[in-house]
């Protein structure tokens, strides 16, 4: 238990940036709710928080890493627009995975996901569907970004995010079915979906899947719009369109 001083404020406010939470090793989980839906998934460096929060809500396993500060030192470390009166510091875990978890689960790739809500929103289809690798070109925004630890609504704990190259992952898995969404693509409603050892490919916000990414593809799949008079929209947002290709492929595993 100790107070703030300008050393870990400088630090906190640092990691804000994403070399130097590279450099660090660490990031920053705001807000009680998402510290509480993370606390026990990451080794917790320091729990900075006012006074009057940790009497109402601090615990015995707080004790050890609470920092206190004021509303006004919250807010110079803050990354939203209101500061909250907690935030937790934890260390980047080392993730990894097997050959045997990749060809035996669905498995999500990323290519150039650029919205952090995106971002959040998928961690957390993962995480409702059972999937626990994400695998993410290196170009694809950073999953402790603060947004984005937001997003996840505590996925982060459960989910593993790998930054590679994704044109060298494919490659050594190229017996593995590979799946993405395109417009000119089989309805997905009437199509063979593969139960597992497969990989489904979402791509960026306005250019979709790269070519690069997509020469791997070996199922090409279309979310059809419904009939209806008039126009309708021109695409479905990335997060929609993943939500309906996960739930079609886990609903095709149970048949």
């Amino acid at each position: 238990m100790q107070d703030i001083n300008n050393g870990i404020i400088k630090l906190v406010s640092s990691l804000a940036v994403k070399k130097y939470r590279d450099k660090e090793g660490l990031f920053v989980a705001e807000g009680w709710k998402c510290v509480r839906d993370t606390w026990h998934a990451f080794n917790c460096r320091y729990l900075i928080a006012t006074r009057a929060w940790y009497e109402q809500q601090g615990t015995a396993e707080h004790y050890h890493k609470i920092v206190f500060a004021n509303k006004g030192q919250m807010a110079k470390m803050s990354q939203f627009t209101t500061a909250s009166d907690v935030m937790a510091v934890y260390e980047i875990p080392q993730v990894g995975y097997t050959p045997s978890e990749v060809r035996g689960g669905l498995n999500l790739v990323l290519d150039n996901i650029q919205d952090p809500g995106n971002l959040g929103t998928i961690m957390r289809l993962a995480d409702w569907y059972g999937i626990n690798n994400v695998f993410a070109s290196k170009s694809t925004v950073d999953v402790y970004n603060h947004k984005v630890v937001q997003a996840t609504m505590g996925a982060i704990s459960r989910v593993k995010v790998h930054y590679c190259d994704l044109d060298m992952l494919l490659d050594d898995y190229n017996d593995l079915p590979v799946l993405g969404t395109f417009l000119d693509g089989d309805n997905i409603y009437t199509s063979e979906l593969p139960d597992k050892g497969a990989f489904v490919v979402f791509g960026n916000e306005g250019q979709g899947i790269s070519a690069k990414v997509a020469s791997h593809v070996t199922q090409r799949l279309h979310i059809p719009a419904m009939p209806r008079r008039g126009a309708h929209s021109e695409s479905l947002n990335v997060g929609i369109a993943a939500a309906i290709t996960i739930s079609e492929l886990c609903r095709s595993s149970l048949k």
